[in-house]
């Protein structure tokens, strides 16, 4: 397996580099990487009902798309993005357990007890410390996340719709949780 550590904080280069490397590429990866201020949105989400568009605007923090499905997730300078992207065997892809354990040994190396809650969410303490998303490309799987170190709480929580009950649509919508940094 290759560890590669971007040196961009670009987040639209490191989410393509995600992208080729997991359809280029029959080697594994692991990257660990940092991206500047921007809301990642799943494939499956409506942009304007996850964002708070008139926020982010102001603030010049682009709102981007990912190829995985999940939930939204914010990105700073105080937040670690994770990426695995493994080949594996066809039906088995799709394994949150799998891909977040080595997080959880990690963290457990450091005196901090996460646990996997739900479908994709790592917290300590009952506070999110990560959202994690996984995509399906024939017989290989990118699993990637987040880990809150020390991230804006409150450019996050400004970001991020709060009420989206005025939308109805089909698309996924995030389950907002309350969210901590573990430094």
């Amino acid at each position: 397996m290759f560890c590669l550590i971007p040196e961009t904080t670009d987040p639209y280069f490191n989410l393509a580099a995600e992208e080729v490397l997991l359809k280029n590429s029959q080697d594994e990866f692991l990257i660990l990487g940092i991206n500047s201020r921007s809301v990642i949105i799943g494939k499956h989400q409506v942009a304007h009902r996850e964002a708070d568009t008139w926020f982010v605007t102001m603030n010049g923090i682009p709102v981007i798309r990912r190829i995985s499905g999940g939930g939204t997730v914010y990105h700073d300078p105080g937040n670690l993005n994770f990426a695995f992207i493994l080949n594996s065997e066809k039906g088995k892809q799709v394994d949150f357990r799998k891909y977040t354990l080595p997080v959880i040994e990690f963290l457990s190396s450091l005196k901090i007890k996460a646990v996997l809650e739900g479908k994709n969410d790592l917290k300590v303490d009952g506070f999110k410390i990560s959202g994690n998303a996984e995509h399906v490309y024939r017989e290989r799987v990118l699993h990637h996340g987040t880990l809150l170190f020390e991230a804006d709480l409150g450019q996050l929580k400004q970001s991020l719709r709060k009420d989206t009950s005025g939308y109805v649509t089909r698309a996924v919508a995030s389950n907002p949780s309350h969210v901590t940094n573990l430094k």
